[in-house]
């Protein structure tokens, strides 16, 4: 009988218990359902942080530009012009616009969006391939004030950065992160290099490009100009090119529309081989034909055998031991100058006086 009344309860208890289990998602639902607006949750102050990232955008983003660049049709029969966009800013109170070469290349009309909607034309006063920078003029309109300008030469690994611009056509854009390295090198011609060029993680993306890196006191400190990424999009590598760069060539754009670009007639290998080979200075590859170079007696590598030919090792008594140094001396030179070249071949050195040429492409 004991064992019997036992089983009784057992089940008894079982079947409420199922019953509970079954019923229970409609009676949460009876009484704890939000069938009207539920309150807001009171929070704290916006994090120091925070405040600067809006501060910041709220400053600079009216002086912020979406790039608009049309070129020429490519079969003048078919037309088939394209449309390539990117960002750009306001660098002066007459209207002049600062942003990548590669934005306006080959463009037969440019326009802007401001940050207040109007469309505007603007004309391409200048272009320094080389640099990748261009300059745009406002044709008429209201003129946003030019952003403030930092310094390149004292920034610090780690220091935060903003990047605003108008990534994939989307306009008015920030993204945040920090400075990841310095002085890195960019690839902009053959044979030519961007020296100094600052590395940011702060996510850039087709479209970001001329659009101004910042740093957190709302300074210009870069140029947004590429990224490196297998798939396109960003992946927490973007590069600028350095104000201190732009601050030096922009005014010379703006007055006289280019900007000559000072070499030697050569074509430099890789750093990478460089260093592969143990080599401390900047190997030769090519020498261009007719050019100061080759009447100076340098050599690149023989591309039969792979031997190495002529290696600058300095320039005007300074040291080069990558090409960055070697631009930075080249850059503070006019077309015409003459400058004293160090070169290793084997184990001898030589001292050659070579002119100073353009080279821009």
């Amino acid at each position: 009988m004991y064992t019997d009344r036992f089983m009784r309860v057992s089940m008894g208890v079982l079947i409420v218990l199922l019953g509970l289990y079954v019923a229970e998602p409609y009676v949460a639902r009876y009484f704890f359902a939000a069938d009207e607006p539920r309150p807001v949750a009171v929070r704290g102050d916006l994090a120091p942080s925070e405040m600067t990232a809006i501060e910041i955008f709220a400053l600079a983003s009216p002086s912020v530009v979406h790039v608009y660049a049309r070129s020429a049709p490519r079969d003048y029969w078919r037309g088939g012009s394209s449309t390539q966009s990117g960002s750009g800013f306001v660098w002066d109170q007459a209207g002049h616009i600062i942003t990548n070469n590669h934005v306006v290349a080959d463009a037969r009309d440019v326009a802007v969006r401001l940050a207040d909607g109007q469309v505007l034309r603007v004309r391409v006063v200048g272009r320094a391939p080389t640099f990748d920078i261009a300059v745009l003029r406002l044709e008429r309109g209201a003129q946003p004030a030019p952003l403030p300008l930092g310094s390149s030469s004292d920034l610090r690994v780690g220091q935060r950065s903003f990047a605003i611009g108008n990534p994939f056509g989307l306009d008015q854009t920030l993204t945040t992160g920090v400075i990841s390295a310095l002085q890195r090198t960019l690839p902009v011609a053959p044979g030519r290099e961007i020296a100094d060029v600052i590395q940011t993680d702060a996510a850039i993306n087709p479209g970001n490009s001329g659009g101004p890196l910042l740093d957190s006191a709302g300074r210009v400190i870069g140029v947004n100009t590429a990224i490196f990424s297998p798939s396109g999009a960003s992946a927490g590598i973007g590069f600028a090119i350095p104000i201190d760069v732009v601050n030096r060539i922009a005014p010379r754009l703006i007055s006289e529309g280019n900007l000559p670009t000072p070499g030697l007639g050569i074509m430099v290998a890789e750093e990478a081989i460089a260093a592969q080979l143990g080599i401390e200075g900047v190997i030769i590859l090519r020498v261009v034909p007719g050019s100061p170079a080759e009447e100076a007696g340098l050599a690149g590598v023989d591309l039969s055998t792979g031997a190495i030919g002529d290696v600058i090792v300095s320039m005007d008594g300074n040291r080069v031991r990558r090409f960055s140094d070697l631009s930075r001396i080249l850059e503070d030179h006019r077309i015409g100058d003459t400058v004293e070249v160090e070169v290793l071949r084997g184990s001898r050195i030589r001292t050659e006086e070579i002119e100073v040429i353009d080279v821009t492409p």
